[in-house]
């Protein structure tokens, strides 16, 4: 059982970033199924008024699927997207387009059911990684949008691919899925938005990467650097023999002490080291 454990242990570590954020949504639509769990607690909803006291929630959807196949597509389009990105881009990037890509989506999605409720009807509840997904789609299409990818025996251009998702996503709109696509969309703006201003030489999602840092670094436990124990040599001045050190001039052993303080501090001096600089200082 050690072993078995310790196998997964090795071979969770050893995934990249967007493999494991796979993962951990495996996990949890296995859990929710296997204990029947509804965790409504965690999905978005569509009201501002019940999103106010649940924040969390604007992320946390994104960890939650609707079905098999809603996880399967959304989970398969992460890990080939999620290739391309980690080898052109750090992993914190991809992690700053996911989730705020998570968040755009969750936000458009509040936004247009309180400005057509009409239009998009009922008081759905938004779940699924498709916005952050989107995200990472769109952020790769419009970044390179020239580089051609093979989708079976056809040569495509990455723009195409990224077009052509989001006229499905705006087709989408008038469907059932309407809150759902519209989710899909902030998304894929936010991608495309990332994209441009990286061009132009600017990461958008660096305050975002500041904020994620500061809330991480509060879950850590506080490394306390250990202490230096300096262990002086009274038999030596400067590393060298007190025989050696007598023949220099004054000069050369200025130098030697000075050399010490430099690697070890001057704490590391003895006392005879301590006492000959200060009267050489005088």
């Amino acid at each position: 059982m050690t072993t078995l454990t310790q196998d997964i242990k090795d071979k969770l570590k050893r995934l990249n970033v967007l493999e494991k954020i796979i993962a951990i949504n495996v996990v949890v639509f296995i859990i929710e199924r296997l204990f029947s769990l509804s965790l409504e607690w965690f999905k978005l909803p569509s009201e501002f008024s019940d999103f106010i006291v649940k924040p969390w929630s604007l992320i946390s959807y994104a960890f939650l699927h609707g079905d098999v196949l809603h996880i399967l597509f959304n989970m398969l389009w992460l890990y080939f997207i999620g290739r391309m990105i980690l080898n052109l881009f750090s992993p914190k990037m991809a992690l700053n387009i996911y989730f705020l890509g998570a968040i755009c989506g969750g936000l458009l999605f509040m936004l247009g059911y309180w400005l057509f409720p009409s239009f998009l009807g009922g008081n759905p509840k938004l779940v699924g990684a498709s916005a952050a997904v989107r995200a990472l789609l769109i952020f790769i299409c419009a970044y390179m949008p020239n580089q051609e990818v093979r989708f079976f025996t056809i040569k495509l251009k990455l723009w195409y691919i990224g077009a052509a998702i989001v006229v499905l996503d705006g087709i989408g709109l008038f469907g059932g899925n309407a809150g759902g696509n519209l989710a899909h969309l902030g998304g894929a703006i936010l991608g495309y938005v990332y994209a441009k201003q990286l061009v132009q030489g600017k990461d958008i999602g660096k305050g975002f990467e500041k904020i994620m840092d500061a809330l991480a670094s509060m879950f850590k436990p506080s490394k306390k650097s250990p202490l230096k124990t300096v262990h002086k040599n009274k038999s030596k001045v400067g590393g060298y023999t007190k025989a050696d050190f007598s023949e220099f001039n004054n000069q050369k052993k200025i130098d030697v002490i000075l050399d010490k303080i430099s690697k070890s501090g001057y704490d590391s001096l003895t006392a005879e080291e301590k006492d000959f600089l200060f009267r050489a200082g005088k």
